[in-house]
C-alpha cells in the first residue's frame, strides 16, 4: 500500500509526520508500505507499485480539498478517507457550516467576506454591520484552511479589519464566526461509529498550531469532562456531521460545548492528523485500539470498496 503525506501545503511538515507514524505502523503488522510525497511526480510513483490501496496521511490544500481524492478516483486507486465531494464540502467551513444550519444542528452564526468584496464593492465600510448583527468578541478565520492557521479573536470593533487582512493573507474569504464560550471538544468518527469526545485544554492561549503539535503545550481529556447526557450529544452532533458531508471512514468534527450542554460545530476534518498529539489516536486509544490496530481499520474500510461520494 502506498501512504500519502507531504505536499506544498503549509502544513507539510506535520503530514510528513502523519505519515511516517503511519507508514512504521503498518509496516510493522506485516503489509508493504511505500510512503510518497505528493508532488508533480505523484502519477509517476503510483504507477510504479500496483497498490491496492493508499492512505491519506495528508493534511491543508490540496491534500483534504477533494484535489488529491478526484485524482485518486479518476486512476481507480482505492483510497483512505472521505471522497472528493465530501472533501471540498467539508474543507469549505462557510459551506459546510450552512449545511450544518438547514440540518438543525448548532453552529455559531457567522458572516463568510472575500477580498473582492472588500477590494472591489467597498465592503469594508459595512463592518460595523459584521459587530452589530454578532456582538463581540468574534473569531476571523479563514474560510479554507486548517491547523488553525490565519486564526484571529477580536475583542473590539476597531479590531476587526486587522484580523481580516490578516486571514486574508491564507484564502481569499475570510469567516467571522460569534465566539462561544465554552469547553474545546473534538469528535472522532470511524465508519460511522463516534470514538470517546476528546476535551482540549490549552496551557496558554488558544489551541493554535503551536499548542497543537508542541508536546506538553495542551492538555487532554478523554473522555471530556462532560456528563453522560452532553457526552452523547456531541457524538450524536459529530456523526450528524460525517453525514450532513457525505463522508466515509473517517473524520473529526471540532466544536465547543457551552455552558447549557450545546455542542456548537466549528469544523469538520477529513484527514485527522496521525502524530503523537493528535486527537484521533487518543480517542482511539480511549476505545481500547491501539495506534497500528486504529490505522488497520482504516485501512480496511478502504480495501472494503464503499463509493468514494
Amino acid at each position: 500500500m502506498a501512504v500519502l503525506a507531504g505536499g506544498l501545503s503549509l502544513e507539510r511538515e506535520v503530514s510528513l509526520r502523519s505519515g511516517r507514524r503511519v507508514a512504521e505502523a503498518l509496516t510493522d503488522r506485516g503489509h508493504h508500505v511505500r510512503r510518497i510525497d505528493v508532488d508533480d511526480r505523484l502519477i509517476a510513483a503510483l504507477a510504479e507499485d500496483d497498490f491496492d490501496v493508499a492512505y491519506l496521511a495528508l493534511h491543508g490544500k490540496a491534500g483534504e480539498d477533494g484535489t488529491v481524492q478526484g485524482l485518486l478516483e479518476l486512476l481507480d486507486v482505492a483510497f483512505t478517507g472521505p471522497g472528493s465531494v465530501a472533501s471540498a464540502l467539508a474543507w469549505d467551513k462557510a459551506v459546510m457550516k450552512g449545511l450544518w444550519r438547514r440540518a438543525g444542528l448548532s453552529t455559531p452564526d457567522w458572516v463568510a467576506l472575500s477580498s473582492e468584496a472588500v477590494r472591489e464593492m467597498g465592503a469594508a465600510r459595512a463592518l460595523h454591520r459584521v459587530v452589530d448583527r454578532l456582538g463581540l468578541p468574534l473569531v476571523v478565520k479563514p474560510s479554507q484552511g486548517g491547523a488553525a492557521m490565519g486564526v484571529r479573536s477580536v475583542h473590539a470593533a476597531d479590531e476587526l479589519a486587522a484580523a481580516i487582512v490578516a486571514s486574508f493573507s491564507y484564502h481569499s474569504v475570510v469567516l467571522i464566526e460569534q465566539f462561544v464560550h465554552g469547553q474545546e471538544v473534538a469528535v472522532s468518527v470511524v465508519d460511522g461509529s463516534a470514538l470517546p469526545p476528546v476535551e482540549v485544554v490549552p496551557k496558554e492561549g488558544s489551541y493554535d498550531f503551536a499548542a497543537r503539535y508542541t508536546h506538553g503545550a495542551t492538555e487532554f481529556h478523554v473522555p471530556a469532562r462532560l456528563d453522560p447526557e452532553r457526552l452523547e450529544r456531541c457524538r450524536v452532533d459529530a456523526v450528524g456531521a460525517y453525514e450532513l458531508a457525505g463522508a466515509r471512514h473517517v473524520t473529526r468534527a471540532d466544536m465547543i460545548v457551552d455552558s447549557d450542554g450545546v455542542p456548537w460545530l466549528l469544523e469538520l476534518d477529513t484527514c485527522p492528523g496521525m502524530t503523537e498529539t493528535s486527537l484521533l489516536p487518543m480517542a482511539a486509544a480511549a476505545e481500547g485500539w491501539d495506534f497500528a490496530g486504529l490505522c488497520e481499520r482504516i485501512v480496511e474500510l478502504a480495501y472494503a470498496g464503499d463509493p468514494p461520494n
